[in-house]
């Protein structure tokens, strides 16, 4: 154990040292908060006889030899503390005795170099402490799923690209409000059994530091709640009334609208305007759920008789429909007395055939032509009649032969019969 205690020593201050000249970093390696102040830790030796004469910190690659040398004249190194970019911001805190410690304040990413510690003596020997400090700059990120459901367990982690060489402690913020309740040297932050007051921006810092990550939101999801509904105008009757659902839901509930006593919705949407007296109510819904509000009863002018003008309007249309159906049926009847008729004309029953007694005759007398120096000629006609009151028979008269035509003309009258 005790030939091991040297060896961590040598592994954890790095020295460079040749005939009693040497620099020392302690740590080596830093890893600091964006913004953040860091502190370089730095010791020097030189040999006995020698007085300092000009101590500066470079950030400019030793070049040749590996350790620290007084042989190497030809190496410009600028003093950090002359150049713009670091004047204002690099402190040195050692003396021109022994102790090189710097501070650089408000480093950025820009500043991620290695650091060497030069000083020179009244001998002319110039001196570059090698390996020097290597200094990584690091951001916080914050890093969480996008959503998570209300009663689920959620983990956020506060990340870095390197380990931070001082011992952080995280501070986290949520909607620019620290939790106080949450500061942990773990950069972790876990909600268990997630509400929906847990849902908004959150922050990670490191405490003593200015600098805070980037927000990242966490969405909550739940299922609907607080559900009622709002009458516009309210106190008032109306020819319709205006009601409107609210509800409390992520993601957004979709509304659907019910009547008491009726099983199918009668609209949809955050507002329905009612046209009739009733009781109303909304119900929201989405993935996680759903749930409804209590029943409105809601009073419309004009509302009770909705009903009767219902009624009435089905009345008049079945006083329509019956009124349709008693013209076609007219037509119907009409049409069949009208085929009854042809069908009388076209076949005339025997019993008329065969009693003459039935029918109706006219006496036919011949008119004669009174035109002079003419011969006398007989008129013959069509007769209608009517039996039994129906009409439209015709009674065809048979025209005689020749010679009955002679007798005519000679004074003789001649009644002709036949019917049919």
């Amino acid at each position: 154990m005790a030939l091991l205690l040297p060896l961590i020593f040598s592994l954890m201050i790095h020295r460079v040292s040749g005939a009693g000249w040497g620099v020392s970093y302690s740590p080596s390696h830093i890893c600091a908060l964006k913004h953040s102040s860091v502190i370089m830790n730095c010791t020097y030796t030189y040999p006995t006889g020698h007085q300092v004469k000009k101590v500066f910190w470079t950030k400019t690659q030793v070049k040749g030899k590996h350790k620290g040398s007084s042989e190497e004249k030809h190496e410009e190194h600028p003093d950090l503390s002359e150049d713009p970019e670091y004047s204002q911001r690099l402190q040195y805190l050692g003396d021109k005795q022994q102790n090189c410690t710097i501070r650089l304040s408000h480093v950025t990413q820009k500043d991620e170099h290695k650091y060497y510690f030069r000083f020179t003596t009244n001998k002319d020997n110039k001196w570059l402490g090698h390996p020097g400090v290597t200094l990584t700059v690091t951001d916080l990120q914050v890093e969480s799923p996008e959503r998570v459901t209300e009663g689920d367990s959620v983990r956020l982690t506060c990340k870095s690209s390197c380990a931070l060489t001082d011992g952080a402690t995280f501070i986290w913020y949520r909607n620019s409000q620290p939790l106080t309740e949450r500061r942990d040297r773990n950069n972790q932050l876990l909600l268990q059994s997630v509400r929906r007051e847990d849902a908004g921006r959150y922050n990670c810092a490191v405490h003593g530091h200015t600098y805070i990550s980037p927000a990242v939101h966490l969405s909550v999801t739940y299922p609907p709640k607080n559900v009622s509904v709002s009458i516009s105008p309210s106190g008032e009757k109306e020819d319709s009334v205006t009601l409107i659902c609210s509800s409390d839901s992520n993601p957004p509930a979709e509304i659907n609208w019910f009547k008491e006593n009726q099983s199918s919705a009668v609209g949809s949407g955050q507002s329905f305007s009612a046209l009739q007296s009733g009781r109303f109510y909304c119900e929201a819904h989405n993935q996680h759920g759903s749930q409804r509000s209590d029943a409105v009863t809601v009073t419309v002018k004009g509302g009770d008789k909705t009903d009767l003008y219902a009624a009435v309007a089905i009345a008049a249309g079945c006083g329509v429909l019956f009124l349709i159906c008693i013209i076609m049926f007219i037509r119907k009847r009409k049409s069949g007395v009208s085929d009854v008729k042809q069908k009388q004309v076209q076949q005339p029953s025997s019993s008329e055939g065969n009693h003459c007694d039935d029918g109706l005759y006219a006496r036919v007398s011949p008119r004669a032509d009174q035109t002079a120096g003419k011969t006398k000629q007989i008129m013959y006609t069509t007769i209608q009649y009517i039996r039994n009151n129906v009409s439209n028979k015709s009674l065809r008269v048979h025209h005689p032969d020749s010679a009955a035509r002679s007798d005519a003309m000679v004074g003789k009258s001649v009644i002709y019969s036949t019917v049919k």
